[in-house]
């Protein structure tokens, strides 16, 4: 049990839910809970926790699946004994054009991406209910706003997600509990590592701040929405001004 706030984190192992758990784990009055998808073992459990400057916990577990999902959120319980916030950020790409992507790949990425956030605030919001307060923070993309080609299954996960984040907002408002998204554009990434210098060149020019993304300016963001007791039902855009 613990008097430090719980933020449990999905795909917390790196990226920009790595660096959101980091950040956070930084306020000595956090209790940061970093969700993986598969057991890590004790060697690589332990490098994980050294990335970080004070104690984490890890829950194993994948959210696409309706039984994980509770059974994290109870180990979260029964160790810490309350959850307090919430960022689902895991999520998967299966990029394909529309006329070549099949139904087994569209629903796959909506199953981790969409439905494996439903599955994590349903079972959060029940405790979150109780308490009569909480924060919800969903990572969103600007392809959920504006689509992106080769991308049907993860634009429409990511379009799925702002509904979902303001319906959660509207019903946790009856219990305290708020529901905000972040909708990152172009971010340093393995996905975007992939890139070719051309096309990251090509990207960036089109970006009017110049450049991609850090992750841990995904995190400043998040770290915003989770703190601010006034804003609820949003969805920030991150693109460098991409989209403007």
């Amino acid at each position: 049990m613990t008097d430090k706030r719980v933020i449990l984190i999905t795909g917390g192992t790196k990226g920009i839910g790595l660096a959101t758990a980091q950040l956070l784990a930084k306020d000595s009055a956090n209790l940061v809970v970093v969700n993986a998808h598969r057991a890590l073992g004790a060697e690589k459990t332990a490098a994980l926790k050294e990335q970080f400057a004070n104690d984490i916990d890890v829950v194993i577990g994948d959210v696409a699946k309706e039984a994980d999902a509770k059974r994290m959120l109870a180990e979260v319980i029964e160790r810490h004994g309350t959850i307090d916030a919430l960022v689902n950020n895991a999520g998967i790409t299966q990029d394909k054009l529309l006329t070549r992507m099949g139904t087994d790949s569209f629903e796959e990425v909506l199953r981790t991406n969409l439905v494996g956030a439903f599955n994590m605030t349903k079972f959060a919001m029940k405790t979150m209910q109780k308490k009569r307060t909480g924060s919800i923070v969903n990572l969103s993309s600007i392809a959920g706003l504006h689509g992106n080609i080769g991308q049907a299954n993860y634009s429409a996960s990511k379009a799925g997600l702002v509904g979902l984040t303001k319906t959660t907002a509207q019903e946790g408002a009856l219990r305290g509990i708020r529901c905000n998204a972040v909708a990152p554009g172009m971010v340093k990434s393995d996905m975007t590592d992939k890139l070719s210098d051309r096309n990251i060149e090509k990207w960036e020019q089109q970006i009017p701040l110049g450049r991609f993304g850090d992750p841990a300016d995904i995190a400043d963001a998040i770290q915003f929405l989770l703190n601010n007791s006034y804003i609820t039902g949003q969805v920030i855009t991150l693109d460098g001004g991409l989209t403007i």
